[in-house]
Formats: structure tokens, sequence, C-alpha cells
């Protein structure tokens, strides 16, 4: 049993007294899917299968990829594993604000917008209000929203309409906002008009302050209140998980040995645990180019922790730019000394820009993931293990390489293409 790693998964939150209403999703006829920590797997290898949550799925052979919302350059491992593979699609079109490491890997980049540019509505499914969230600046450059972009390529399709519903960006707002009043009126509360909503800055659904006990109803009535399980009951040993014969996810927790740790034969040449956490300063890998993120550098370079004894014996004070590398890449990170990390655990957070100084190559700003192993979790689930990862550090003497991850593109006028 567990909550989403790095919050609560919304678990012992309020829930909503009234559905979120959405932008239709229409019906997707492609049904195949894949786990998303496989994708370098799958465009290396088309055509192979895998194990996955008591099935076999077959890998496409994609090639053409349109990423719209993420950036894998941040949350995939093995980088430079993954740029390989980034390679053999025909085509990679992306959405994007900013000129980062995605944008860098695209052969066409649409100038997305940020939520600065547009109008919108706050809300998701666990919230338990509505903001309006207001167009702050005008659009910069040729930046489009999300909706103008589609709704041009469905106007290239010859499906415009069908797309739009004829709407505009104001008439859906005004739509979703009143497919939530009546949803509000159907439970008996009275949610503002449009401009009024707009105006208050917020509509908080009534009586959504009260406490909320995890499993009440199945703690209540638990012959009556089953739960979403095979048995409908709590399950610490799952007779469907166990069926599918894994060996290395049975139907109950044991310890398996992770694939790199300080008790393994690779820790000999690779003596430091290297952990990722999320970023203080920023969100993931978002605004990394901001002034907060950059404070926080280190001669440019992405802090990592590392505790005394471990700098001591290899001859590194704080502030230096440390070298950190195993067989899969290399980095720089500047040295950040603390008794607030064990020794032998190296502690380097996520979210600085891909900045390899060549395709495989050094990566000159400290993104963990050119170090960490793409390697799935278990054939049940498939996810990323990126805290099992060995590292080996070393000062780094030599003259600092610029770093290149913020800088743009060269422009090339329209009368000269």
């Amino acid at each position: 049993f567990g909550f989403g790693y790095g919050a609560i998964g919304a678990m012992g939150s309020p829930k909503p007294a009234i559905p979120m209403p959405a932008l239709p999703q229409g019906q997707n006829p492609v049904a195949s899917y894949i786990p998303v920590a496989r994708i370098a797997e799958m465009l290396t290898n088309p055509g192979s299968t895998i194990d996955y949550n008591g099935k076999q799925i077959t890998f496409p052979d994609a090639r053409i990829i349109y990423w719209c919302g993420g950036n894998p350059f941040h949350h995939h491992q093995d980088l430079n594993r993954f740029v390989e593979a980034w390679q053999r699609p025909d085509t990679v079109i992306v959405h994007e604000p900013w000129w980062n490491s995605l944008a860098r890997h695209a052969d066409i980049v649409f100038p997305a917008t940020t939520a600065l540019e547009r109008r919108d509505i706050g809300a998701s499914s666990t919230d338990n209000a509505v903001f309006p969230m207001n167009k702050v600046i005008d659009v910069v450059g040729n930046a489009r929203n999300d909706y103008e972009i589609f709704s041009g390529l469905a106007d290239r399709l010859g499906v415009r309409e069908v797309y739009t519903e004829n709407r505009s960006e104001e008439e859906w707002l005004r739509y979703l906002y009143n497919q939530l009043r009546q949803r509000a009126a159907q439970r008996d509360v009275q949610a503002p008009e449009f401009e009024e909503f707009w105006q208050a800055g917020e509509f908080t659904f009534p009586g959504s302050e009260s406490d909320r006990v995890l499993l009440a109803d199945y703690r209540t009535d638990p012959n009556n209140r089953k739960l979403n399980t095979p048995s409908g009951k709590i399950e610490i040993y799952s007779s469907r998980i166990a069926s599918f014969d894994y060996e290395d996810c049975p139907g109950h927790a044991v310890w398996r040995e992770p694939y790199e740790w300080l008790g393994a034969a690779e820790a000999v040449h690779y003596p430091l645990h290297m952990i990722s956490n999320q970023p203080k300063t920023r969100l993931h890998s978002q605004l990394d180019l901001g002034k907060t993120s950059q404070d926080s550098k280190i001669r440019g370079r992405e802090p990592a922790l590392i505790h005394p004894d471990d700098a001591d014996a290899r001859g590194i004070t704080n502030g230096d730019v440390m070298r950190v590398f195993n067989d899969r890449g290399s980095c720089l990170a500047g040295a950040f000394i603390t008794e607030d990390i064990r020794p032998g655990v190296l502690q380097l957070q996520t979210g600085a820009w891909y900045d390899p100084e060549k395709p495989g190559g050094l990566d000159r700003h400290g993104n963990p993931n050119v170090l960490t192993r793409d390697k799935g979790t278990s054939k049940l689930a498939q996810g990323p293990s990126a805290q099992s990862a060995l590292v080996e550090v070393e000062r780094f003497d030599g003259e600092l390489p610029p770093i290149g991850a913020y800088t743009p593109p060269k422009i090339i006028p329209e009368e000269e293409l």
C-alpha cells in the first residue's frame, strides 16, 4: 500500500463536492499503449515484447513522435541511451514555451504559451475550488496556446468544426463553467454567474472543508462497501499478482536487492549511492533558466550534496566543481559539503537542463539522469528505478566548459528561407 511518492496522492484530502468539467476527449481509435518509462526500449526495439501487469505488450514501430506536455529529457533515465533511441523516428513534433532540451531535440517546435499568456480556469479532479486564471501578459512572439495550435491543425485536416465545436477560447470557458454550475445546482449548491465568478477570483464548494476519513465507507461496512480489489478487501497478499508468476514481483511484499546499491559488487568502483530528489528552486525542470534556480547554482552547475568525509577523501572543497560519473555517463556538479547527507551518499536534485558537450558526452550542467539506469522496476509495473544508481566523483580541475543549455536558436529571417 502506498501513496504517490513525493506527495500523498490526494489521499486524506476532502472529496470534491462537485465533479469538475473538462474538455471532451473524443474516442482514440488506437487502443495500444506502453508504460511511459519504456519509451527508449520501444524506439530501440520495435516489434519486441515485454511483460507488463499480467499481459504482454508488443512495441509498435513508431515513426512519428508528437509530444505535448512534459519533458522526457528531464524525467527519463540513462539519457545517453535515450538520445540514441530518440534519433530513430522520422519526425519529432513538440509543443514548448522554452528552448529547452526537448525543443532542441525536435524537428518541429510549436511555440506554446505559458499560463500567464492565456485565460483559463484552474481546477482538477481533486480540488475543492475553482479559480479564474486571467491573462497577465500579451503573447510573446508567435506563440499560441495549445487549443489554438490543435485548432489550426484540425483546420488543415478539414475537421476544425468537429474539433472546436464552433467555440472560441472564451466560449469554451463559459461553457465549462456553466457545466459546473449545473452540476452544483443538482447538489443544491448555487454557484455564481460567470462574470461574478471571474471578478471574485475563486469559488469554493460549500461543505468541502469537513474532515475526510480514509476508506471510511469500507471501514464502516466492509461487506457491502467493498474495495476495487479482486477480493473486495485490503489485500496484503494478491493472488492475482501471484498468478502472473513473475520472479521479480511475487504476490506479497518482499525485499529485493536493488539493481545498484552500496552492498553490490559495483560499489568497489562506484562507492557513492546517488539519490536525485525533487528540486526546491523550480518545479521539476520548469523555469530552470529563472533567477531562483540560477541563484542556487555553483559556478553555473547544479549543486550536489556530499559528506565532508567523502569530500576530504577526494580532495574536494566547498564550491569546487566535481565530475560525477559511472559507466553510463558523466556530468559536472557543484560541491556543497554538508553533514546533512550521510557518508557514502551523493544528492543531486533533478531538473538541470540537459546540456551535453556532444551526443553522449559530458553533461556540463548537472543532470542526474545521465547517470541513472533505464530498467523497469518489475514486470508488474515497468516503472522507473532512478534511485538505484552508483557513482564516483572527482574534482574537475580543467577549464570549465560554458553552459549551452540556455543559448537560443539561430533565427533565420523568413526571406532567407
